[in-house]
């Protein structure tokens, strides 16, 4: 569960006194952090909103590689998760040695010198720092071979103790540190030429790779950095917990699995090809084109676009499934599923009829009157990356005097969702922007084929019953 931090705050030392006074009142002790946890029923965890912790995904639903380890924490504990985002390390570290969380689950690095009334938990991942350019550039194999080149970081990063250090053998060794931007910016930066080198840690550079296959590493800096939560330091008990906790998870896969999802190369956005995608015309299309078109006729839809949504979702596989629980020919998620009326997503027909009214239940939220083919277009990236998410694209792109109508315009700012500069101007916050843009690409691509193949579908306008 998330809640909003004021209210949070404000819940929270109501019933901390409440707690504090019964038991003052009966003079007992001080409850250990798991006996508090057990009696109030629920987890609460501090987090920051990010690509590394908590975010709000495409159906509204709490993502992150934290916000997955902490929810199954919370399972385990057979209690509710209440997480809590957060905007700087300060209010992270005060929440824990206020008591107005239980633990700080926000990618953090455990630090060389301590921090008084904090305890680190055990590393549950492990970063390195790379020095980042670009395919085709020349590669340096050290910091003193970079020369004339555009050297920038983060400003207030951990990169900058790294280049200090460096700066004692290489005294001409100069950079810049960029108040206005964050490290995924930098490395969209070095992917488009504008910035020759920057540093990044090894998830931050999993993750901006995945966009920016152009992306490469020169080399490694000395030395590794370990990733773990955080917790009071008056309650060992609790950090034996935690720490029982995290060699469960490393000894069933659970970590390595969580890790992979969000660390790991995306398949899903992958482009088929036109090679595999007529192979899979032939042997397996025939098998729900029949589906596809009553269910296009249904909702007044155009069959080949949403063949085409379901190629892009399972390359029509009904046995698929995805890390994130979406399952099916049309990777129908439970709530998606509940939306739109399907009690088995496995089931080809379902799913199919399902997706269609899922699509034209979003469909319907786009605004009536956006153009064709560009409603559809919007209808698209909203099915893939939320509504939410989509109409903070538009607000940044009118921001910025682009026609929010428009999708050639607003493609340009979803990608920016994915920097902090950015998606901490936004009402829904961070999201994987680049995402929506390569969906629907691929998409259009499918439909295009499927056109090519079957005929045309005339304007492709959608029209709901």
């Amino acid at each position: 569960m998330f809640k909003h931090p004021k209210l949070w705050a404000k819940w929270s030392k109501i019933s901390i006194a409440v707690t504090g006074a019964l038991l003052l009142g009966n003079c007992a002790p001080l409850p250990s952090v798991i006996d508090q946890i057990l009696i109030l029923g629920e987890l609460r965890v501090v987090t920051r909103t990010g690509p590394l912790a908590f975010y709000v995904g495409a159906d509204d639903t709490p993502e992150g590689p934290e916000y997955e380890l902490a929810r199954r924490f919370a399972d385990e504990l057979g209690v509710k998760l209440k997480i809590t985002p957060v905007r700087t390390y300060a209010e992270i570290y005060g929440a824990i040695t206020t008591g107005r969380a239980h633990l700080a689950a926000a990618g953090l690095k455990v630090p060389v010198n301590s921090i008084a009334g904090v305890e680190f938990g055990p590393a549950y991942q492990r970063v390195r720092e790379h020095l980042v350019y670009r395919r085709a550039a020349p590669r340096p194999a050290s910091l003193a071979e970079i020369g004339n080149g555009d050297l920038e970081i983060a400003a207030g990063s951990a990169h900058a103790k790294s280049l200090a250090a460096a700066r004692d053998s290489i005294p001409e060794l100069a950079w810049v540190e960029n108040a206005s931007t964050d490290s995924q910016a930098l490395l969209s930066a070095v992917a488009d030429g504008s910035v020759d080198y920057t540093i990044a840690d090894s998830t931050e550079f999993a993750l901006a790779h995945d966009a920016h296959p152009e992306l490469r590493i020169a080399f490694d800096f000395p030395g590794i950095q370990s990733l773990a939560w955080a917790a009071s330091s008056h309650d060992a008990e609790f950090l034996r917990e935690v720490a029982r906790y995290f060699s469960r998870m490393k000894s069933d896969g659970e970590l390595a699995g969580i890790v992979k999802r969000y660390y790991g190369r995306s398949e899903d956005a992958e482009f088929a090809g036109a090679g595999g995608f007529m192979r899979h015309l032939q042997s397996r299309l025939p098998l729900y084109k029949k589906w596809f078109e009553e269910a296009a006729e249904q909702s007044s839809q155009d069959w080949r676009l949403l063949a085409a949504i379901g190629y892009q979702e399972s390359k029509w596989n009904p046995g698929a499934a995805s890390a994130s629980g979406a399952r099916g020919l049309m990777q129908l998620t439970m709530k998606t599923a509940t939306e739109a009326k399907v009690t088995d997503p496995a089931d080809p027909r379902q799913s199919i009829f399902g997706g269609a009214r899922y699509f034209g239940l979003v469909y319907a939220k786009i605004p009536a009157h956006i153009p064709e083919p560009d409603r559809t277009w919007f209808a698209l990236a909203a099915y893939n990356i939320g509504y939410g998410h989509l109409e903070d694209a538009r607000v940044l792109a009118q921001r910025a005097g682009r026609d929010p109508d428009s999708w050639e315009d607003v493609r340009e700012y979803l990608p920016l969702l994915e920097q902090e500069y950015w998606y901490t101007q936004t009402e829904n916050g961070y999201a994987r922007g680049w995402e929506p843009v390569r969906y629907v690409d691929n998409v259009r691509d499918y439909r295009d084929m499927l056109e090519w193949a079957w005929g045309s579908s005339g304007s492709g306008a959608i029209a709901l019953n």
